[in-house]
């Protein structure tokens, strides 16, 4: 009975063609049917039928199990399948090659032919042996090296807060987001293939732009935020006055870039007052501060794929979006716990 309850079970939830077959075979031998009986309703010949059913009596449910083949031997070896990864990871231009700048997969194969690195391969070939290496096309990046002095000094600071909230205070991460003009954004949708949503390609800027000036509080993972048509060190001042008379009581520890209105001295003498420690990113190092994740949400899901005509309308967007998001918002733990950022003994002055 047993047996028979995980056949059933097999039936209603095998995903392999093979196994399924094999499993309906075995359920409906046990049920008493002819063999003629189980030939003509599966469309499968006796002799399948009875070897299924003397491999199941042999070796129990392990007969349901296909057991494919290898297929034909590889004709291109481990040290050539090397070899071709190592020539698309370069560049042309390192083999003399001075017409394009990058390999398609039909120009490297020419290339592999020629230097007779293979005998034959096809462009499919190539391409199963470039994933299977790991070996994918990706988007050129840049890298702006900080020139910083005191960079580990500094990062090692702001990671510490952020690893160790001191208890006798906030750890705050400010920066200005925008600017915010009014103009059609591309972004993605779902959509009938071929059928992409359309915006206008023109616009004009009679409305002018405005700038978000925001704060994450790590405590509580939300966002705070207003938006001003200029982002002057008074608005900057604004916004910490704002978040002094949110917490009052407590220490702000608000990290920030050198942008210069955050360095004025109306702010820096206005922190000394106020129990405000301002702590600076080392130049060129806005990925260390938390908020520019929030940024990159922000405008991904609030702004782009929107064609706004009005800053109002804008503004209602953006706003909608942070309820939003406060409203599921989580402490801000766990900052790059595995980057190689955590060991740097020193700066390294260009890209890896």
């Amino acid at each position: 009975m047993e047996e028979g309850r995980k056949i059933q079970r097999i039936t209603r939830t095998a995903k392999d063609p093979v196994r399924l077959r094999r499993a309906i075979v075995v359920l409906m031998s046990g049920q008493g049917q002819a063999v003629r009986d189980i030939t003509s309703l599966m469309q499968v010949s006796e002799d399948y039928v009875r070897d299924v059913i003397h491999a199941f009596n042999e070796r129990g449910f392990a007969a349901l199990d296909p057991k494919w083949s290898g297929g034909r031997s590889r004709t291109i070896g481990e040290a050539i399948r090397e070899r071709i990864c190592l020539i698309a990871r370069t560049a042309p231009a390192d083999w003399g090659i001075t017409a394009f700048s990058t390999w398609s997969l039909a120009k490297l194969r020419e290339h592999l032919l020629d230097r007779g690195t293979v005998a034959a391969v096809s462009r499919e070939t190539l391409r199963r042996i470039l994933r299977d290496a790991g070996v994918s096309r990706q988007a050129t990046t840049t890298w702006k090296a900080s020139t910083d002095p005191d960079f580990l000094a500094k990062m090692h600071r702001i990671l510490d807060l952020y690893d160790h909230p001191p208890a006798d205070g906030r750890v705050i991460c400010v920066d200005e987001f925008g600017p915010l003009n009014l103009m059609p954004r591309k972004g993605k949708s779902w959509r009938p293939a071929g059928s992409p949503r359309r915006l206008r390609a023109t616009y004009n800027r009679h409305h002018g732009v405005m700038h978000m000036l925001a704060a994450l509080d790590l405590t509580t993972g939300k966002i705070h935020y207003p938006i001003r048509r200029r982002k002057r060190h008074r608005e900057f001042l604004d916004l910490l006055k704002a978040l002094r008379a949110r917490w009052p009581g407590q220490r702000l520890y608000l990290v920030m870039d050198n942008f210069s209105p955050h360095r004025h001295p109306d702010v820096r003498n206005w922190a000394a007052d106020n129990d405000a420690e301002l702590v600076f990113l080392p130049t060129y190092s806005s990925w260390l501060n938390r908020i520019e994740a929030e940024f990159a949400a922000l405008r991904y899901f609030a702004l782009n794929g929107t064609d706004h005509r009005t800053h109002d309308e804008q503004n209602a967007a953006i706003a909608a979006y942070i309820r939003w998001r406060n409203a599921r918002a989580q402490p801000k733990t766990s900052f790059a716990t595995d980057s190689p950022i955590r060991t740097w003994t020193d700066y390294p002055a260009k890209a890896a």
